[in-house]
């Protein structure tokens, strides 16, 4: 039979201090229990941490469909909403690199507009997908290549002729025969005019459309360098013969083409101030500068002055290629005039664009006081019974009241000079309607 063995005193006082040791950890939980219950009471009710809100960004897919054929070419996703549609057409060129951007243009119906590069993807979205036509808009040029192109062909053609290089001219001809004073002053207006389209284009105007094709510039090209080639040939041609009213015509044409150039250069520097000055769009209005008054009489005296210039050149060099360019110089001056007109009527006065429809037969009264202003200067000719077109839009009647008046009465060629002075002093209050909402900005 076995006897039960007691334990050891080392063994029963490890227990004995296990045992003390687990109740005085009981008791130190429950007073550490108790006190933060305290804590808790004291503190209030216990709040609820804030939910963290995740956002959620819903990304577009844009479907670009050929305009022809209605096929699909690619799928631009995971678009973000604040993507403007050059954004889109970056994507679309790592897809298909042979369209660079300025190449595509992306419309919203097959017969709609060309969508413009700085609009908002997310105006353009009805659901998650978004549908593009694409159209290859061919190859393209920037508009200050375009515009340095068209101007400096000009500029360096008409010096070839002035020179009278052999291949062109009879050499023995040519130093016979004495040039004549205005041969060199229709060399230094020419280039002046074209001189002064270069440094604008570099520094007065700012372009916003980015690019044109380039059979434009092709066109525009082919027109300018012709007609210049032509023009230049006839002017310093050794049978060249002068104008008929002699010096007195050549000085009064030479006095209007450089106010012209005047005044042209005057608006463009005063419409790219009021377009990028920063602040709120206002319809184009005069300034302190006398050439900018003719703001009073026409929408845009840029197309007036630049017309101007043409016919006083016609009258100082009396060519007929010279009058046949002022010519088409005068339907193409026209028909910009009408279209900025409308362009004007629809952002600042949408309400006259509206109920006058027909304000397009103010583009002839565009270029029509320049017109009758250098003819007189030049030839002294009476304005007695000339027919003037009235205008259907708001005020437009009464710009021309004034200038109707002075000129349907004969006029000698002092007071021709004097008329855009006077014209302008005594029409200020039938005007003066005008330009108050020519100032208000919108």
């Amino acid at each position: 039979m076995h006897r039960r063995q007691k334990p050891g005193a080392p063994e029963h006082k490890r227990d004995l201090a296990a045992h003390g040791g687990a109740l005085s950890m009981s008791h130190n939980d429950t007073r550490s229990f108790f006190n933060f219950s305290q804590l808790v009471l004291s503190a209030g009710h216990l709040k609820s941490p804030p939910v963290l809100k995740h956002s959620k960004i819903t990304y577009f897919e844009v479907e670009i469909l050929d305009v022809q054929s209605k096929k699909q070419i690619c799928i631009v996703d995971k678009v973000p909403p604040s993507s403007t549609l050059l954004d889109v057409k970056h994507k679309f060129h790592k897809a298909c690199p042979q369209w660079y951007p300025s190449r595509v243009g992306l419309q919203l119906e097959r017969n709609g507009p060309y969508l413009k590069d700085s609009i908002n993807i997310q105006s353009l979205a009805v659901s998650s997908i978004i549908t593009l036509y694409f159209t290859d808009l061919g190859q393209q040029v920037g508009w200050t290549t375009f515009f340095l192109t068209e101007y400096t062909g000009p500029l360096l053609i008409y010096l070839l002729f002035y020179i009278r290089l052999s291949t062109i001219y009879d050499q023995v001809e040519s130093m016979k025969n004495f040039r004549h004073p205005v041969v060199h002053l229709a060399c230094f207006c020419h280039c002046l005019h074209y001189i002064r389209h270069l440094l604008e284009t570099l520094f007065v105007h700012k372009f916003s459309g980015g690019h044109t094709p380039l059979k434009n510039m092709i066109k525009g090209c082919a027109f300018y360098w012709g007609f210049t080639s032509w023009i230049a040939y006839y002017i310093n041609h050794p049978r060249y013969t002068p104008p008929s009213f002699g010096h007195r015509q050549v000085s009064f044409a030479a006095l209007a083409f450089l106010m012209c150039e005047a005044g042209n250069h005057f608006i463009n520097v005063a419409l790219a101030h009021q377009n990028h000055s920063g602040s709120k769009a206002c319809f184009p209005s005069p300034t302190y500068n006398p050439f900018t008054w003719l703001f009073l009489l026409v929408s845009c005296p840029n197309y007036t002055y630049e017309v101007g210039s043409w016919i006083s050149f016609t009258v100082m060099t009396q060519t007929l290629p010279v009058g046949i360019f002022a010519f088409l110089m005068v339907i193409q001056m026209s028909l910009w005039a009408q279209k900025k007109h409308k362009l004007y009527l629809k952002r600042f006065y949408p309400e006259v664009g509206r109920s006058a429809p027909q304000s397009q037969e103010g583009t002839v009264c565009e270029v029509l006081p320049i017109l009758l202003l250098i003819c007189s200067m030049t030839l002294g000719t009476s304005f007695k019974s000339i027919p003037f077109v009235t205008l259907n839009s708001s005020g437009n009647n009464r710009r021309l009241s004034g200038l109707t008046s002075m000129l349907r009465s004969p006029c000698s060629v002092t007071d021709c000079i004097q008329t855009p002075f006077s014209l302008l002093v005594s029409s200020t209050e039938i005007l003066g309607h005008k330009v108050n909402q020519s100032t208000a900005c919108y």
